[in-house]
């Protein structure tokens, strides 16, 4: 078989970006900022569709919720290094021993793995690549404001171009779309094709990679992938494994077993 034997992804923990996201739910006026959006969004035609409360409002989103850092930087919460701690407890009696251990380079999905390899100590035999084809979507400038509709309202050229393409074809201005990163998911998957049949693996990654590696294994179109955007996210630290089944096809076919099991 072609395929590893089995192959495991494990979504970073609970990360400051997480957390900034709740407190964004909470402040006095979002839910204002993002209905006014919508509304004016909705409608534009122009760069003139930002009104003048609208843009005030995004300015005071952006100050009140900024974490200003980029998202390599971007750490776990003590939250998130809890979850990460009680993954590695139980991974052990939920996948077989890994061959290699694939890892984001991001400090956030660092600190996963750190977190989980205290709890299972023998993963520190085990030969580990930090890997950047499996890092989060690059969001270029968006990652200034930290919100996409206060990236959209402080670049209304940008909106209309992102209200055109669609948030799967949209690449954001010094960034990535989404399509780029099932791209470098697609050649990762190479990868371990060339190198690791047969073998086990585990790989510490993203939400946005995640989606990517499931849809190049199960060849989703792109409603599909749109759909489990919206309604299948990966959990902070959700677990998803696929099995390698020889008997499939001519080279055998990795088959998905588990989707985001929540050890924690």
């Amino acid at each position: 078989m072609k395929w590893p034997r089995t192959l495991t992804f494990i979504r970073h923990g609970e990360s400051a970006y997480n957390e900034l996201k709740m407190k964004k739910q909470a402040h006095a006026d979002y839910e204002r900022f993002c209905k006014l959006f919508d509304r004016d969004f909705t409608k534009a035609k122009n760069a003139e569709w930002v009104s003048d409360e609208l843009h005030e409002l995004a300015e005071e989103i952006w100050h009140d919720t900024n974490l200003s850092m980029s998202d390599y930087k971007t750490p776990l919460t003590e939250t998130g290094i809890a979850q990460a701690k009680k993954v590695g407890k139980r991974l052990k009696d939920v996948i077989p021993f890994p061959s290699v251990v694939y890892v984001s380079p991001y400090v956030r999905t660092r600190q996963t793995f750190d977190a989980i390899q205290s709890e299972w100590k023998e993963l520190k035999k085990v030969k580990v690549v930090y890997e950047e084809r499996i890092r989060e979507q690059e969001h270029g400038l968006a990652t200034v404001f930290n919100d996409w509709r206060v990236y959209n309202v402080m670049n209304p050229l940008q909106a209309l171009l992102f209200k055109m393409e669609g948030d799967y074809e949209y690449r954001f201005l010094n960034g990535e779309s989404k399509t780029d990163v099932r791209d470098r998911a697609r050649d990762f998957l190479g990868t371990l094709v060339r190198e690791y049949a047969e073998e086990h693996v585990l790989v510490i990654s993203h939400h946005l990679a995640i989606l990517s590696f499931r849809a190049n294994l199960e060849h989703w179109d792109r409603d599909q992938f749109i759909y489990a955007d919206r309604n299948e996210k990966p959990i902070n630290c959700g677990v998803t494994i696929y099995k390698g089944h020889p008997e499939l096809g001519k080279e055998g076919k990795l088959v998905l077993d588990t989707y985001n099991k929540k050890l924690y």
